[in-house]
């Protein structure tokens, strides 16, 4: 009977060890990949993840820190006009501040010219600058908005279709050159569902000059993602959704040549590869 006691004893330890084991998997994470170069993140590893999460800053700037596989890790969102060479964050734990340096390197992006119809999504006359400007102040402060709550970067892709722009291309409008391209455009046919990569909460919604309907989410810590030219918007501002809920539908509203999901990607303040954060076959 004490050796049947013994075996069974032995099995509860063994479920209490496998159930352990999967709760660690579960909450364990993807991670970006890492790219230290111009549009990309740095992937920093902080150490072992036990006891309280350290903080990690970029100059007054404060970073995501989010932790996987037993360890945390500090991401950071490094600037498309950052020029070769090293970045210094700080990281504080446990009441003592260490520094680390991350090096730069270079990523040349291609060019692209488009010919957009509308002139006035080219040259803005002066109502339309106006307009521009309140829109611009209102998405600056999303963007520069950092919640407590930790980040899943681990994103699916928040429509089916061809990737037809990629980030980072140099653009040129009816000739005029224009800033980069700050995210990544999905080609799927107007009215095509728009979801959620990862858990968040709606920051705003809203009808952009440039971008046309627009949704924000905030995962956490700085973490935002936009998508743009919507034919439909399905959330509203202080939503809380999960991965894969509906937000919207494709479509080509604001300055578009044809239907499309333009998926933005924002991290501590900086527009990265949205390519980063999804695994692809």
């Amino acid at each position: 009977m004490q050796h049947l006691q013994g075996r069974i004893t032995l099995r509860r330890l063994h479920l209490l060890g496998a159930c352990a084991a999967a709760c660690f998997a579960c909450a364990a994470q993807a991670l970006p990949q890492n790219a230290s170069v111009p549009g990309g993140v740095a992937v920093i590893d902080l150490g072992q993840g036990g006891g309280s999460a350290p903080t990690a800053t970029w100059g007054e700037q404060p970073l995501a820190v989010v932790r996987d596989q037993g360890h945390w890790f500090a991401l950071l969102g490094i600037p498309l006009d950052t020029l070769p060479g090293e970045l210094e964050i700080a990281i504080r734990r446990d009441g003592n501040t260490s520094r680390r340096s991350i090096s730069v390197g270079i990523k040349n992006y291609p060019e692209q010219r488009l010919t957009i119809r509308d002139q006035r999504k080219v040259e803005p006359n002066a109502a339309d600058l106006a307009r521009i400007e309140r829109e611009q102040k209102l998405t600056e402060a999303i963007k520069r908005s950092f919640s407590s709550s930790e980040p899943n970067p681990d994103f699916i892709l928040p429509a089916s279709g061809r990737l037809s722009s990629r980030f980072g291309l140099r653009r040129i409008f009816n000739g005029q050159p224009r800033n980069p391209h700050a995210g990544l455009d999905v080609a799927a046919g107007s009215g095509s569902p728009v979801h959620a990569p990862a858990d968040g909460v709606i920051a705003n919604t809203g009808d952009y000059f440039f971008n046309g309907n627009t949704v924000f989410i905030d995962h956490g810590q700085g973490l935002i993602t936009a998508y743009m030219h919507l034919s439909r918007i399905d959330v509203a501002t202080g939503q809380r959704i999960r991965q894969g809920d509906r937000i919207g539908a494709v479509g080509a509203t604001g300055r578009a040549t044809g239907p499309h999901l333009h998926w933005a990607v924002i991290l501590n303040n900086t527009p990265v590869n949205p390519e980063l954060f999804v695994k692809r076959p």
